[in-house]
């Protein structure tokens, strides 16, 4: 999962982030975050060769990545649906989650999906280095 993470990671950020940033982002990194998602984070695919997956803090739909191999398979799209399901099944009715304003393949998903996006704010970012701070989309779906 960490390296699927990483790949798809790389791909669709690291053009738009800070080069420190992309530089704190490696398989180390990805690794304990795998462990710290724990058990909020969900899979597709084949034990040892995960296709996507996705995880969810509180309101939040936290992570979604794709294998790129996978990619307009559908598994994002039952990803995020699990996920939904999740925050809801905890008793969250309108959920939320950031988006880089360059990731227009993202965007074009989400909305597809029923989010809906608002302008830019700054999201703190926890990293080995201290935080980051970048503007992203924020999107929100109610889930009731």
């Amino acid at each position: 999962m960490a390296w699927l993470w990483h790949d798809a990671w790389h791909e669709a950020h690291a053009l738009h982030v800070p080069s420190a940033l992309t530089a704190l982002r490696n398989i180390p990194s990805f690794l304990r975050r795998v462990v710290d998602a724990g058990d909020q984070a969900r899979t597709i695919g084949a034990d040892g060769n995960p296709l996507g997956f996705c995880a969810i803090t509180g309101r939040q739909m936290e992570q979604l990545f794709v294998a790129s191999a996978a990619r307009g398979s559908g598994v994002a799209a039952a990803l995020l649906k699990d996920a939904e399901q999740r925050l809801y099944a905890t008793g969250v009715v309108s959920a939320y989650l950031h988006c880089l304003p360059q990731n227009t393949t993202a965007i074009r998903f989400y909305e597809k999906m029923g989010w809906v996006g608002t302008d830019l704010h700054p999201v703190e970012l926890t990293t080995s280095a201290g935080p980051f701070v970048l503007d992203c989309i924020v999107f929100t779906k109610s889930l009731s």
